[in-house]
């Protein structure tokens, strides 16, 4: 795991967060010509409960201070690593991508190398035909397509009309918490790969941390009975919607897209005007189509390359 001549991969600091956010800031202008993950984006990468920078976490270096590429690594399942990384546009062909995965393929390892049937994922833009290769020679295989969408609010958005029957609102917080969890719980049942997860870890991913705004999470009730969940988080300059589900036996009233449109009017009161969210661009539940009623459209596309954890390792070095 040497690094390229002439450049180096240590953990990074917080002093590095500006500096690695303007690594990320090139590579969407150079994939998608606008900036999709931002300073914002990061620090909230940063700060995920479970997440250590000392260990998870590597800027490229060029000794003088300049960070040239940033990777990470979590444990996204217990028998999950979820990995990805970016080297500038400038740097790319000397082997710091490479050099970078090597260190996340054996941080993978450590997380989640002793359970039966661990995979290793890593993402990266769905136009990078280098990293495909570099992947691909890794023995890693193209399992999923997503989407980043995005939209520009105007200063007043209307929330419009509720569907009938419906109500929504700020969920109570701790004593709603479970319903919450249980709506999204049933209503992600349907969606690739998707495994229940404990309520105990579920509120330390999204309940606890810097990132965790209640004023921002929306509840949708029909009759008492509570049927749609949203949650969401301001990071610098963007509303990111993180979670958003509605009850099968509940879809096509209108319910998902009126949360939006709630969401999207607390935003604006906090003086948020563009606002962003990942979706999986195979969704069954025609999530993309809602997000577009709404007026999101897509950002950036990445696509998510898979192997079995210890599986097929790369027959030479290769320079990306």
């Amino acid at each position: 795991m040497d690094s390229p001549r002439g450049y180096g991969l240590r953990a990074p600091t917080w002093d590095d967060l500006p500096a690695a956010a303007e690594v990320l800031a090139a590579d969407d202008l150079d994939d998608a010509g606008q900036v999709v993950l931002d300073t914002g984006f990061l620090r909230g990468q940063w700060e995920r409960p479970g997440f250590v920078l000392t260990s998870d976490a590597w800027v490229a270096d060029d000794g003088a201070g300049t960070v040239l590429g940033y990777g990470q690594v979590t444990r996204d399942e217990l028998d999950v690593a979820g990995s990805w990384g970016v080297v500038h546009p400038a740097q790319r062909g000397r082997g710091i991508g490479s050099a970078l995965l090597d260190r996340i393929e054996a941080r993978a390892l450590e997380l989640v190398g002793g359970e039966a049937g661990a995979r290793f994922r890593h993402s990266v833009n769905s136009g990078d035909e280098a990293a495909a290769v570099l992947l691909g020679a890794r023995g890693l295989r193209l399992v999923r397509h997503f989407w980043h969408m995005r939209t520009d609010l105007p200063a007043k958005p209307d929330a419009g009309r509720l569907p009938k029957g419906i109500d929504i609102r700020r969920p109570h917080m701790p004593s709603d918490l479970r319903a919450v969890h249980a709506v999204l719980d049933q209503a992600f049942a349907d969606h690739w790969d998707y495994r229940h997860e404990p309520f105990e870890r579920w509120v330390e991913d999204y309940a606890q941390g810097p990132s965790y705004d209640p004023d921002l999470w929306q509840v949708a009730w029909d009759e008492g009975r509570p049927v749609g969940a949203l949650a969401a988080v301001v990071r610098d300059d963007n509303g990111w919607v993180t979670l958003l589900g509605v009850l099968a036996d509940s879809r096509g009233r209108g319910i998902a897209a009126a949360l939006l449109r709630h969401v999207f009017a607390a935003f604006a009161v906090r003086g948020v005007r563009s606002v962003l969210l990942v979706v999986d661009a195979e969704n069954p539940t025609g999530a993309t189509a809602l997000y577009e009623s709404v007026g999101m459209i897509v950002a950036k596309r990445f696509d998510i390359w898979e192997r079995t954890v210890g599986a097929s390792q790369r027959p030479a070095r290769e320079q990306v």
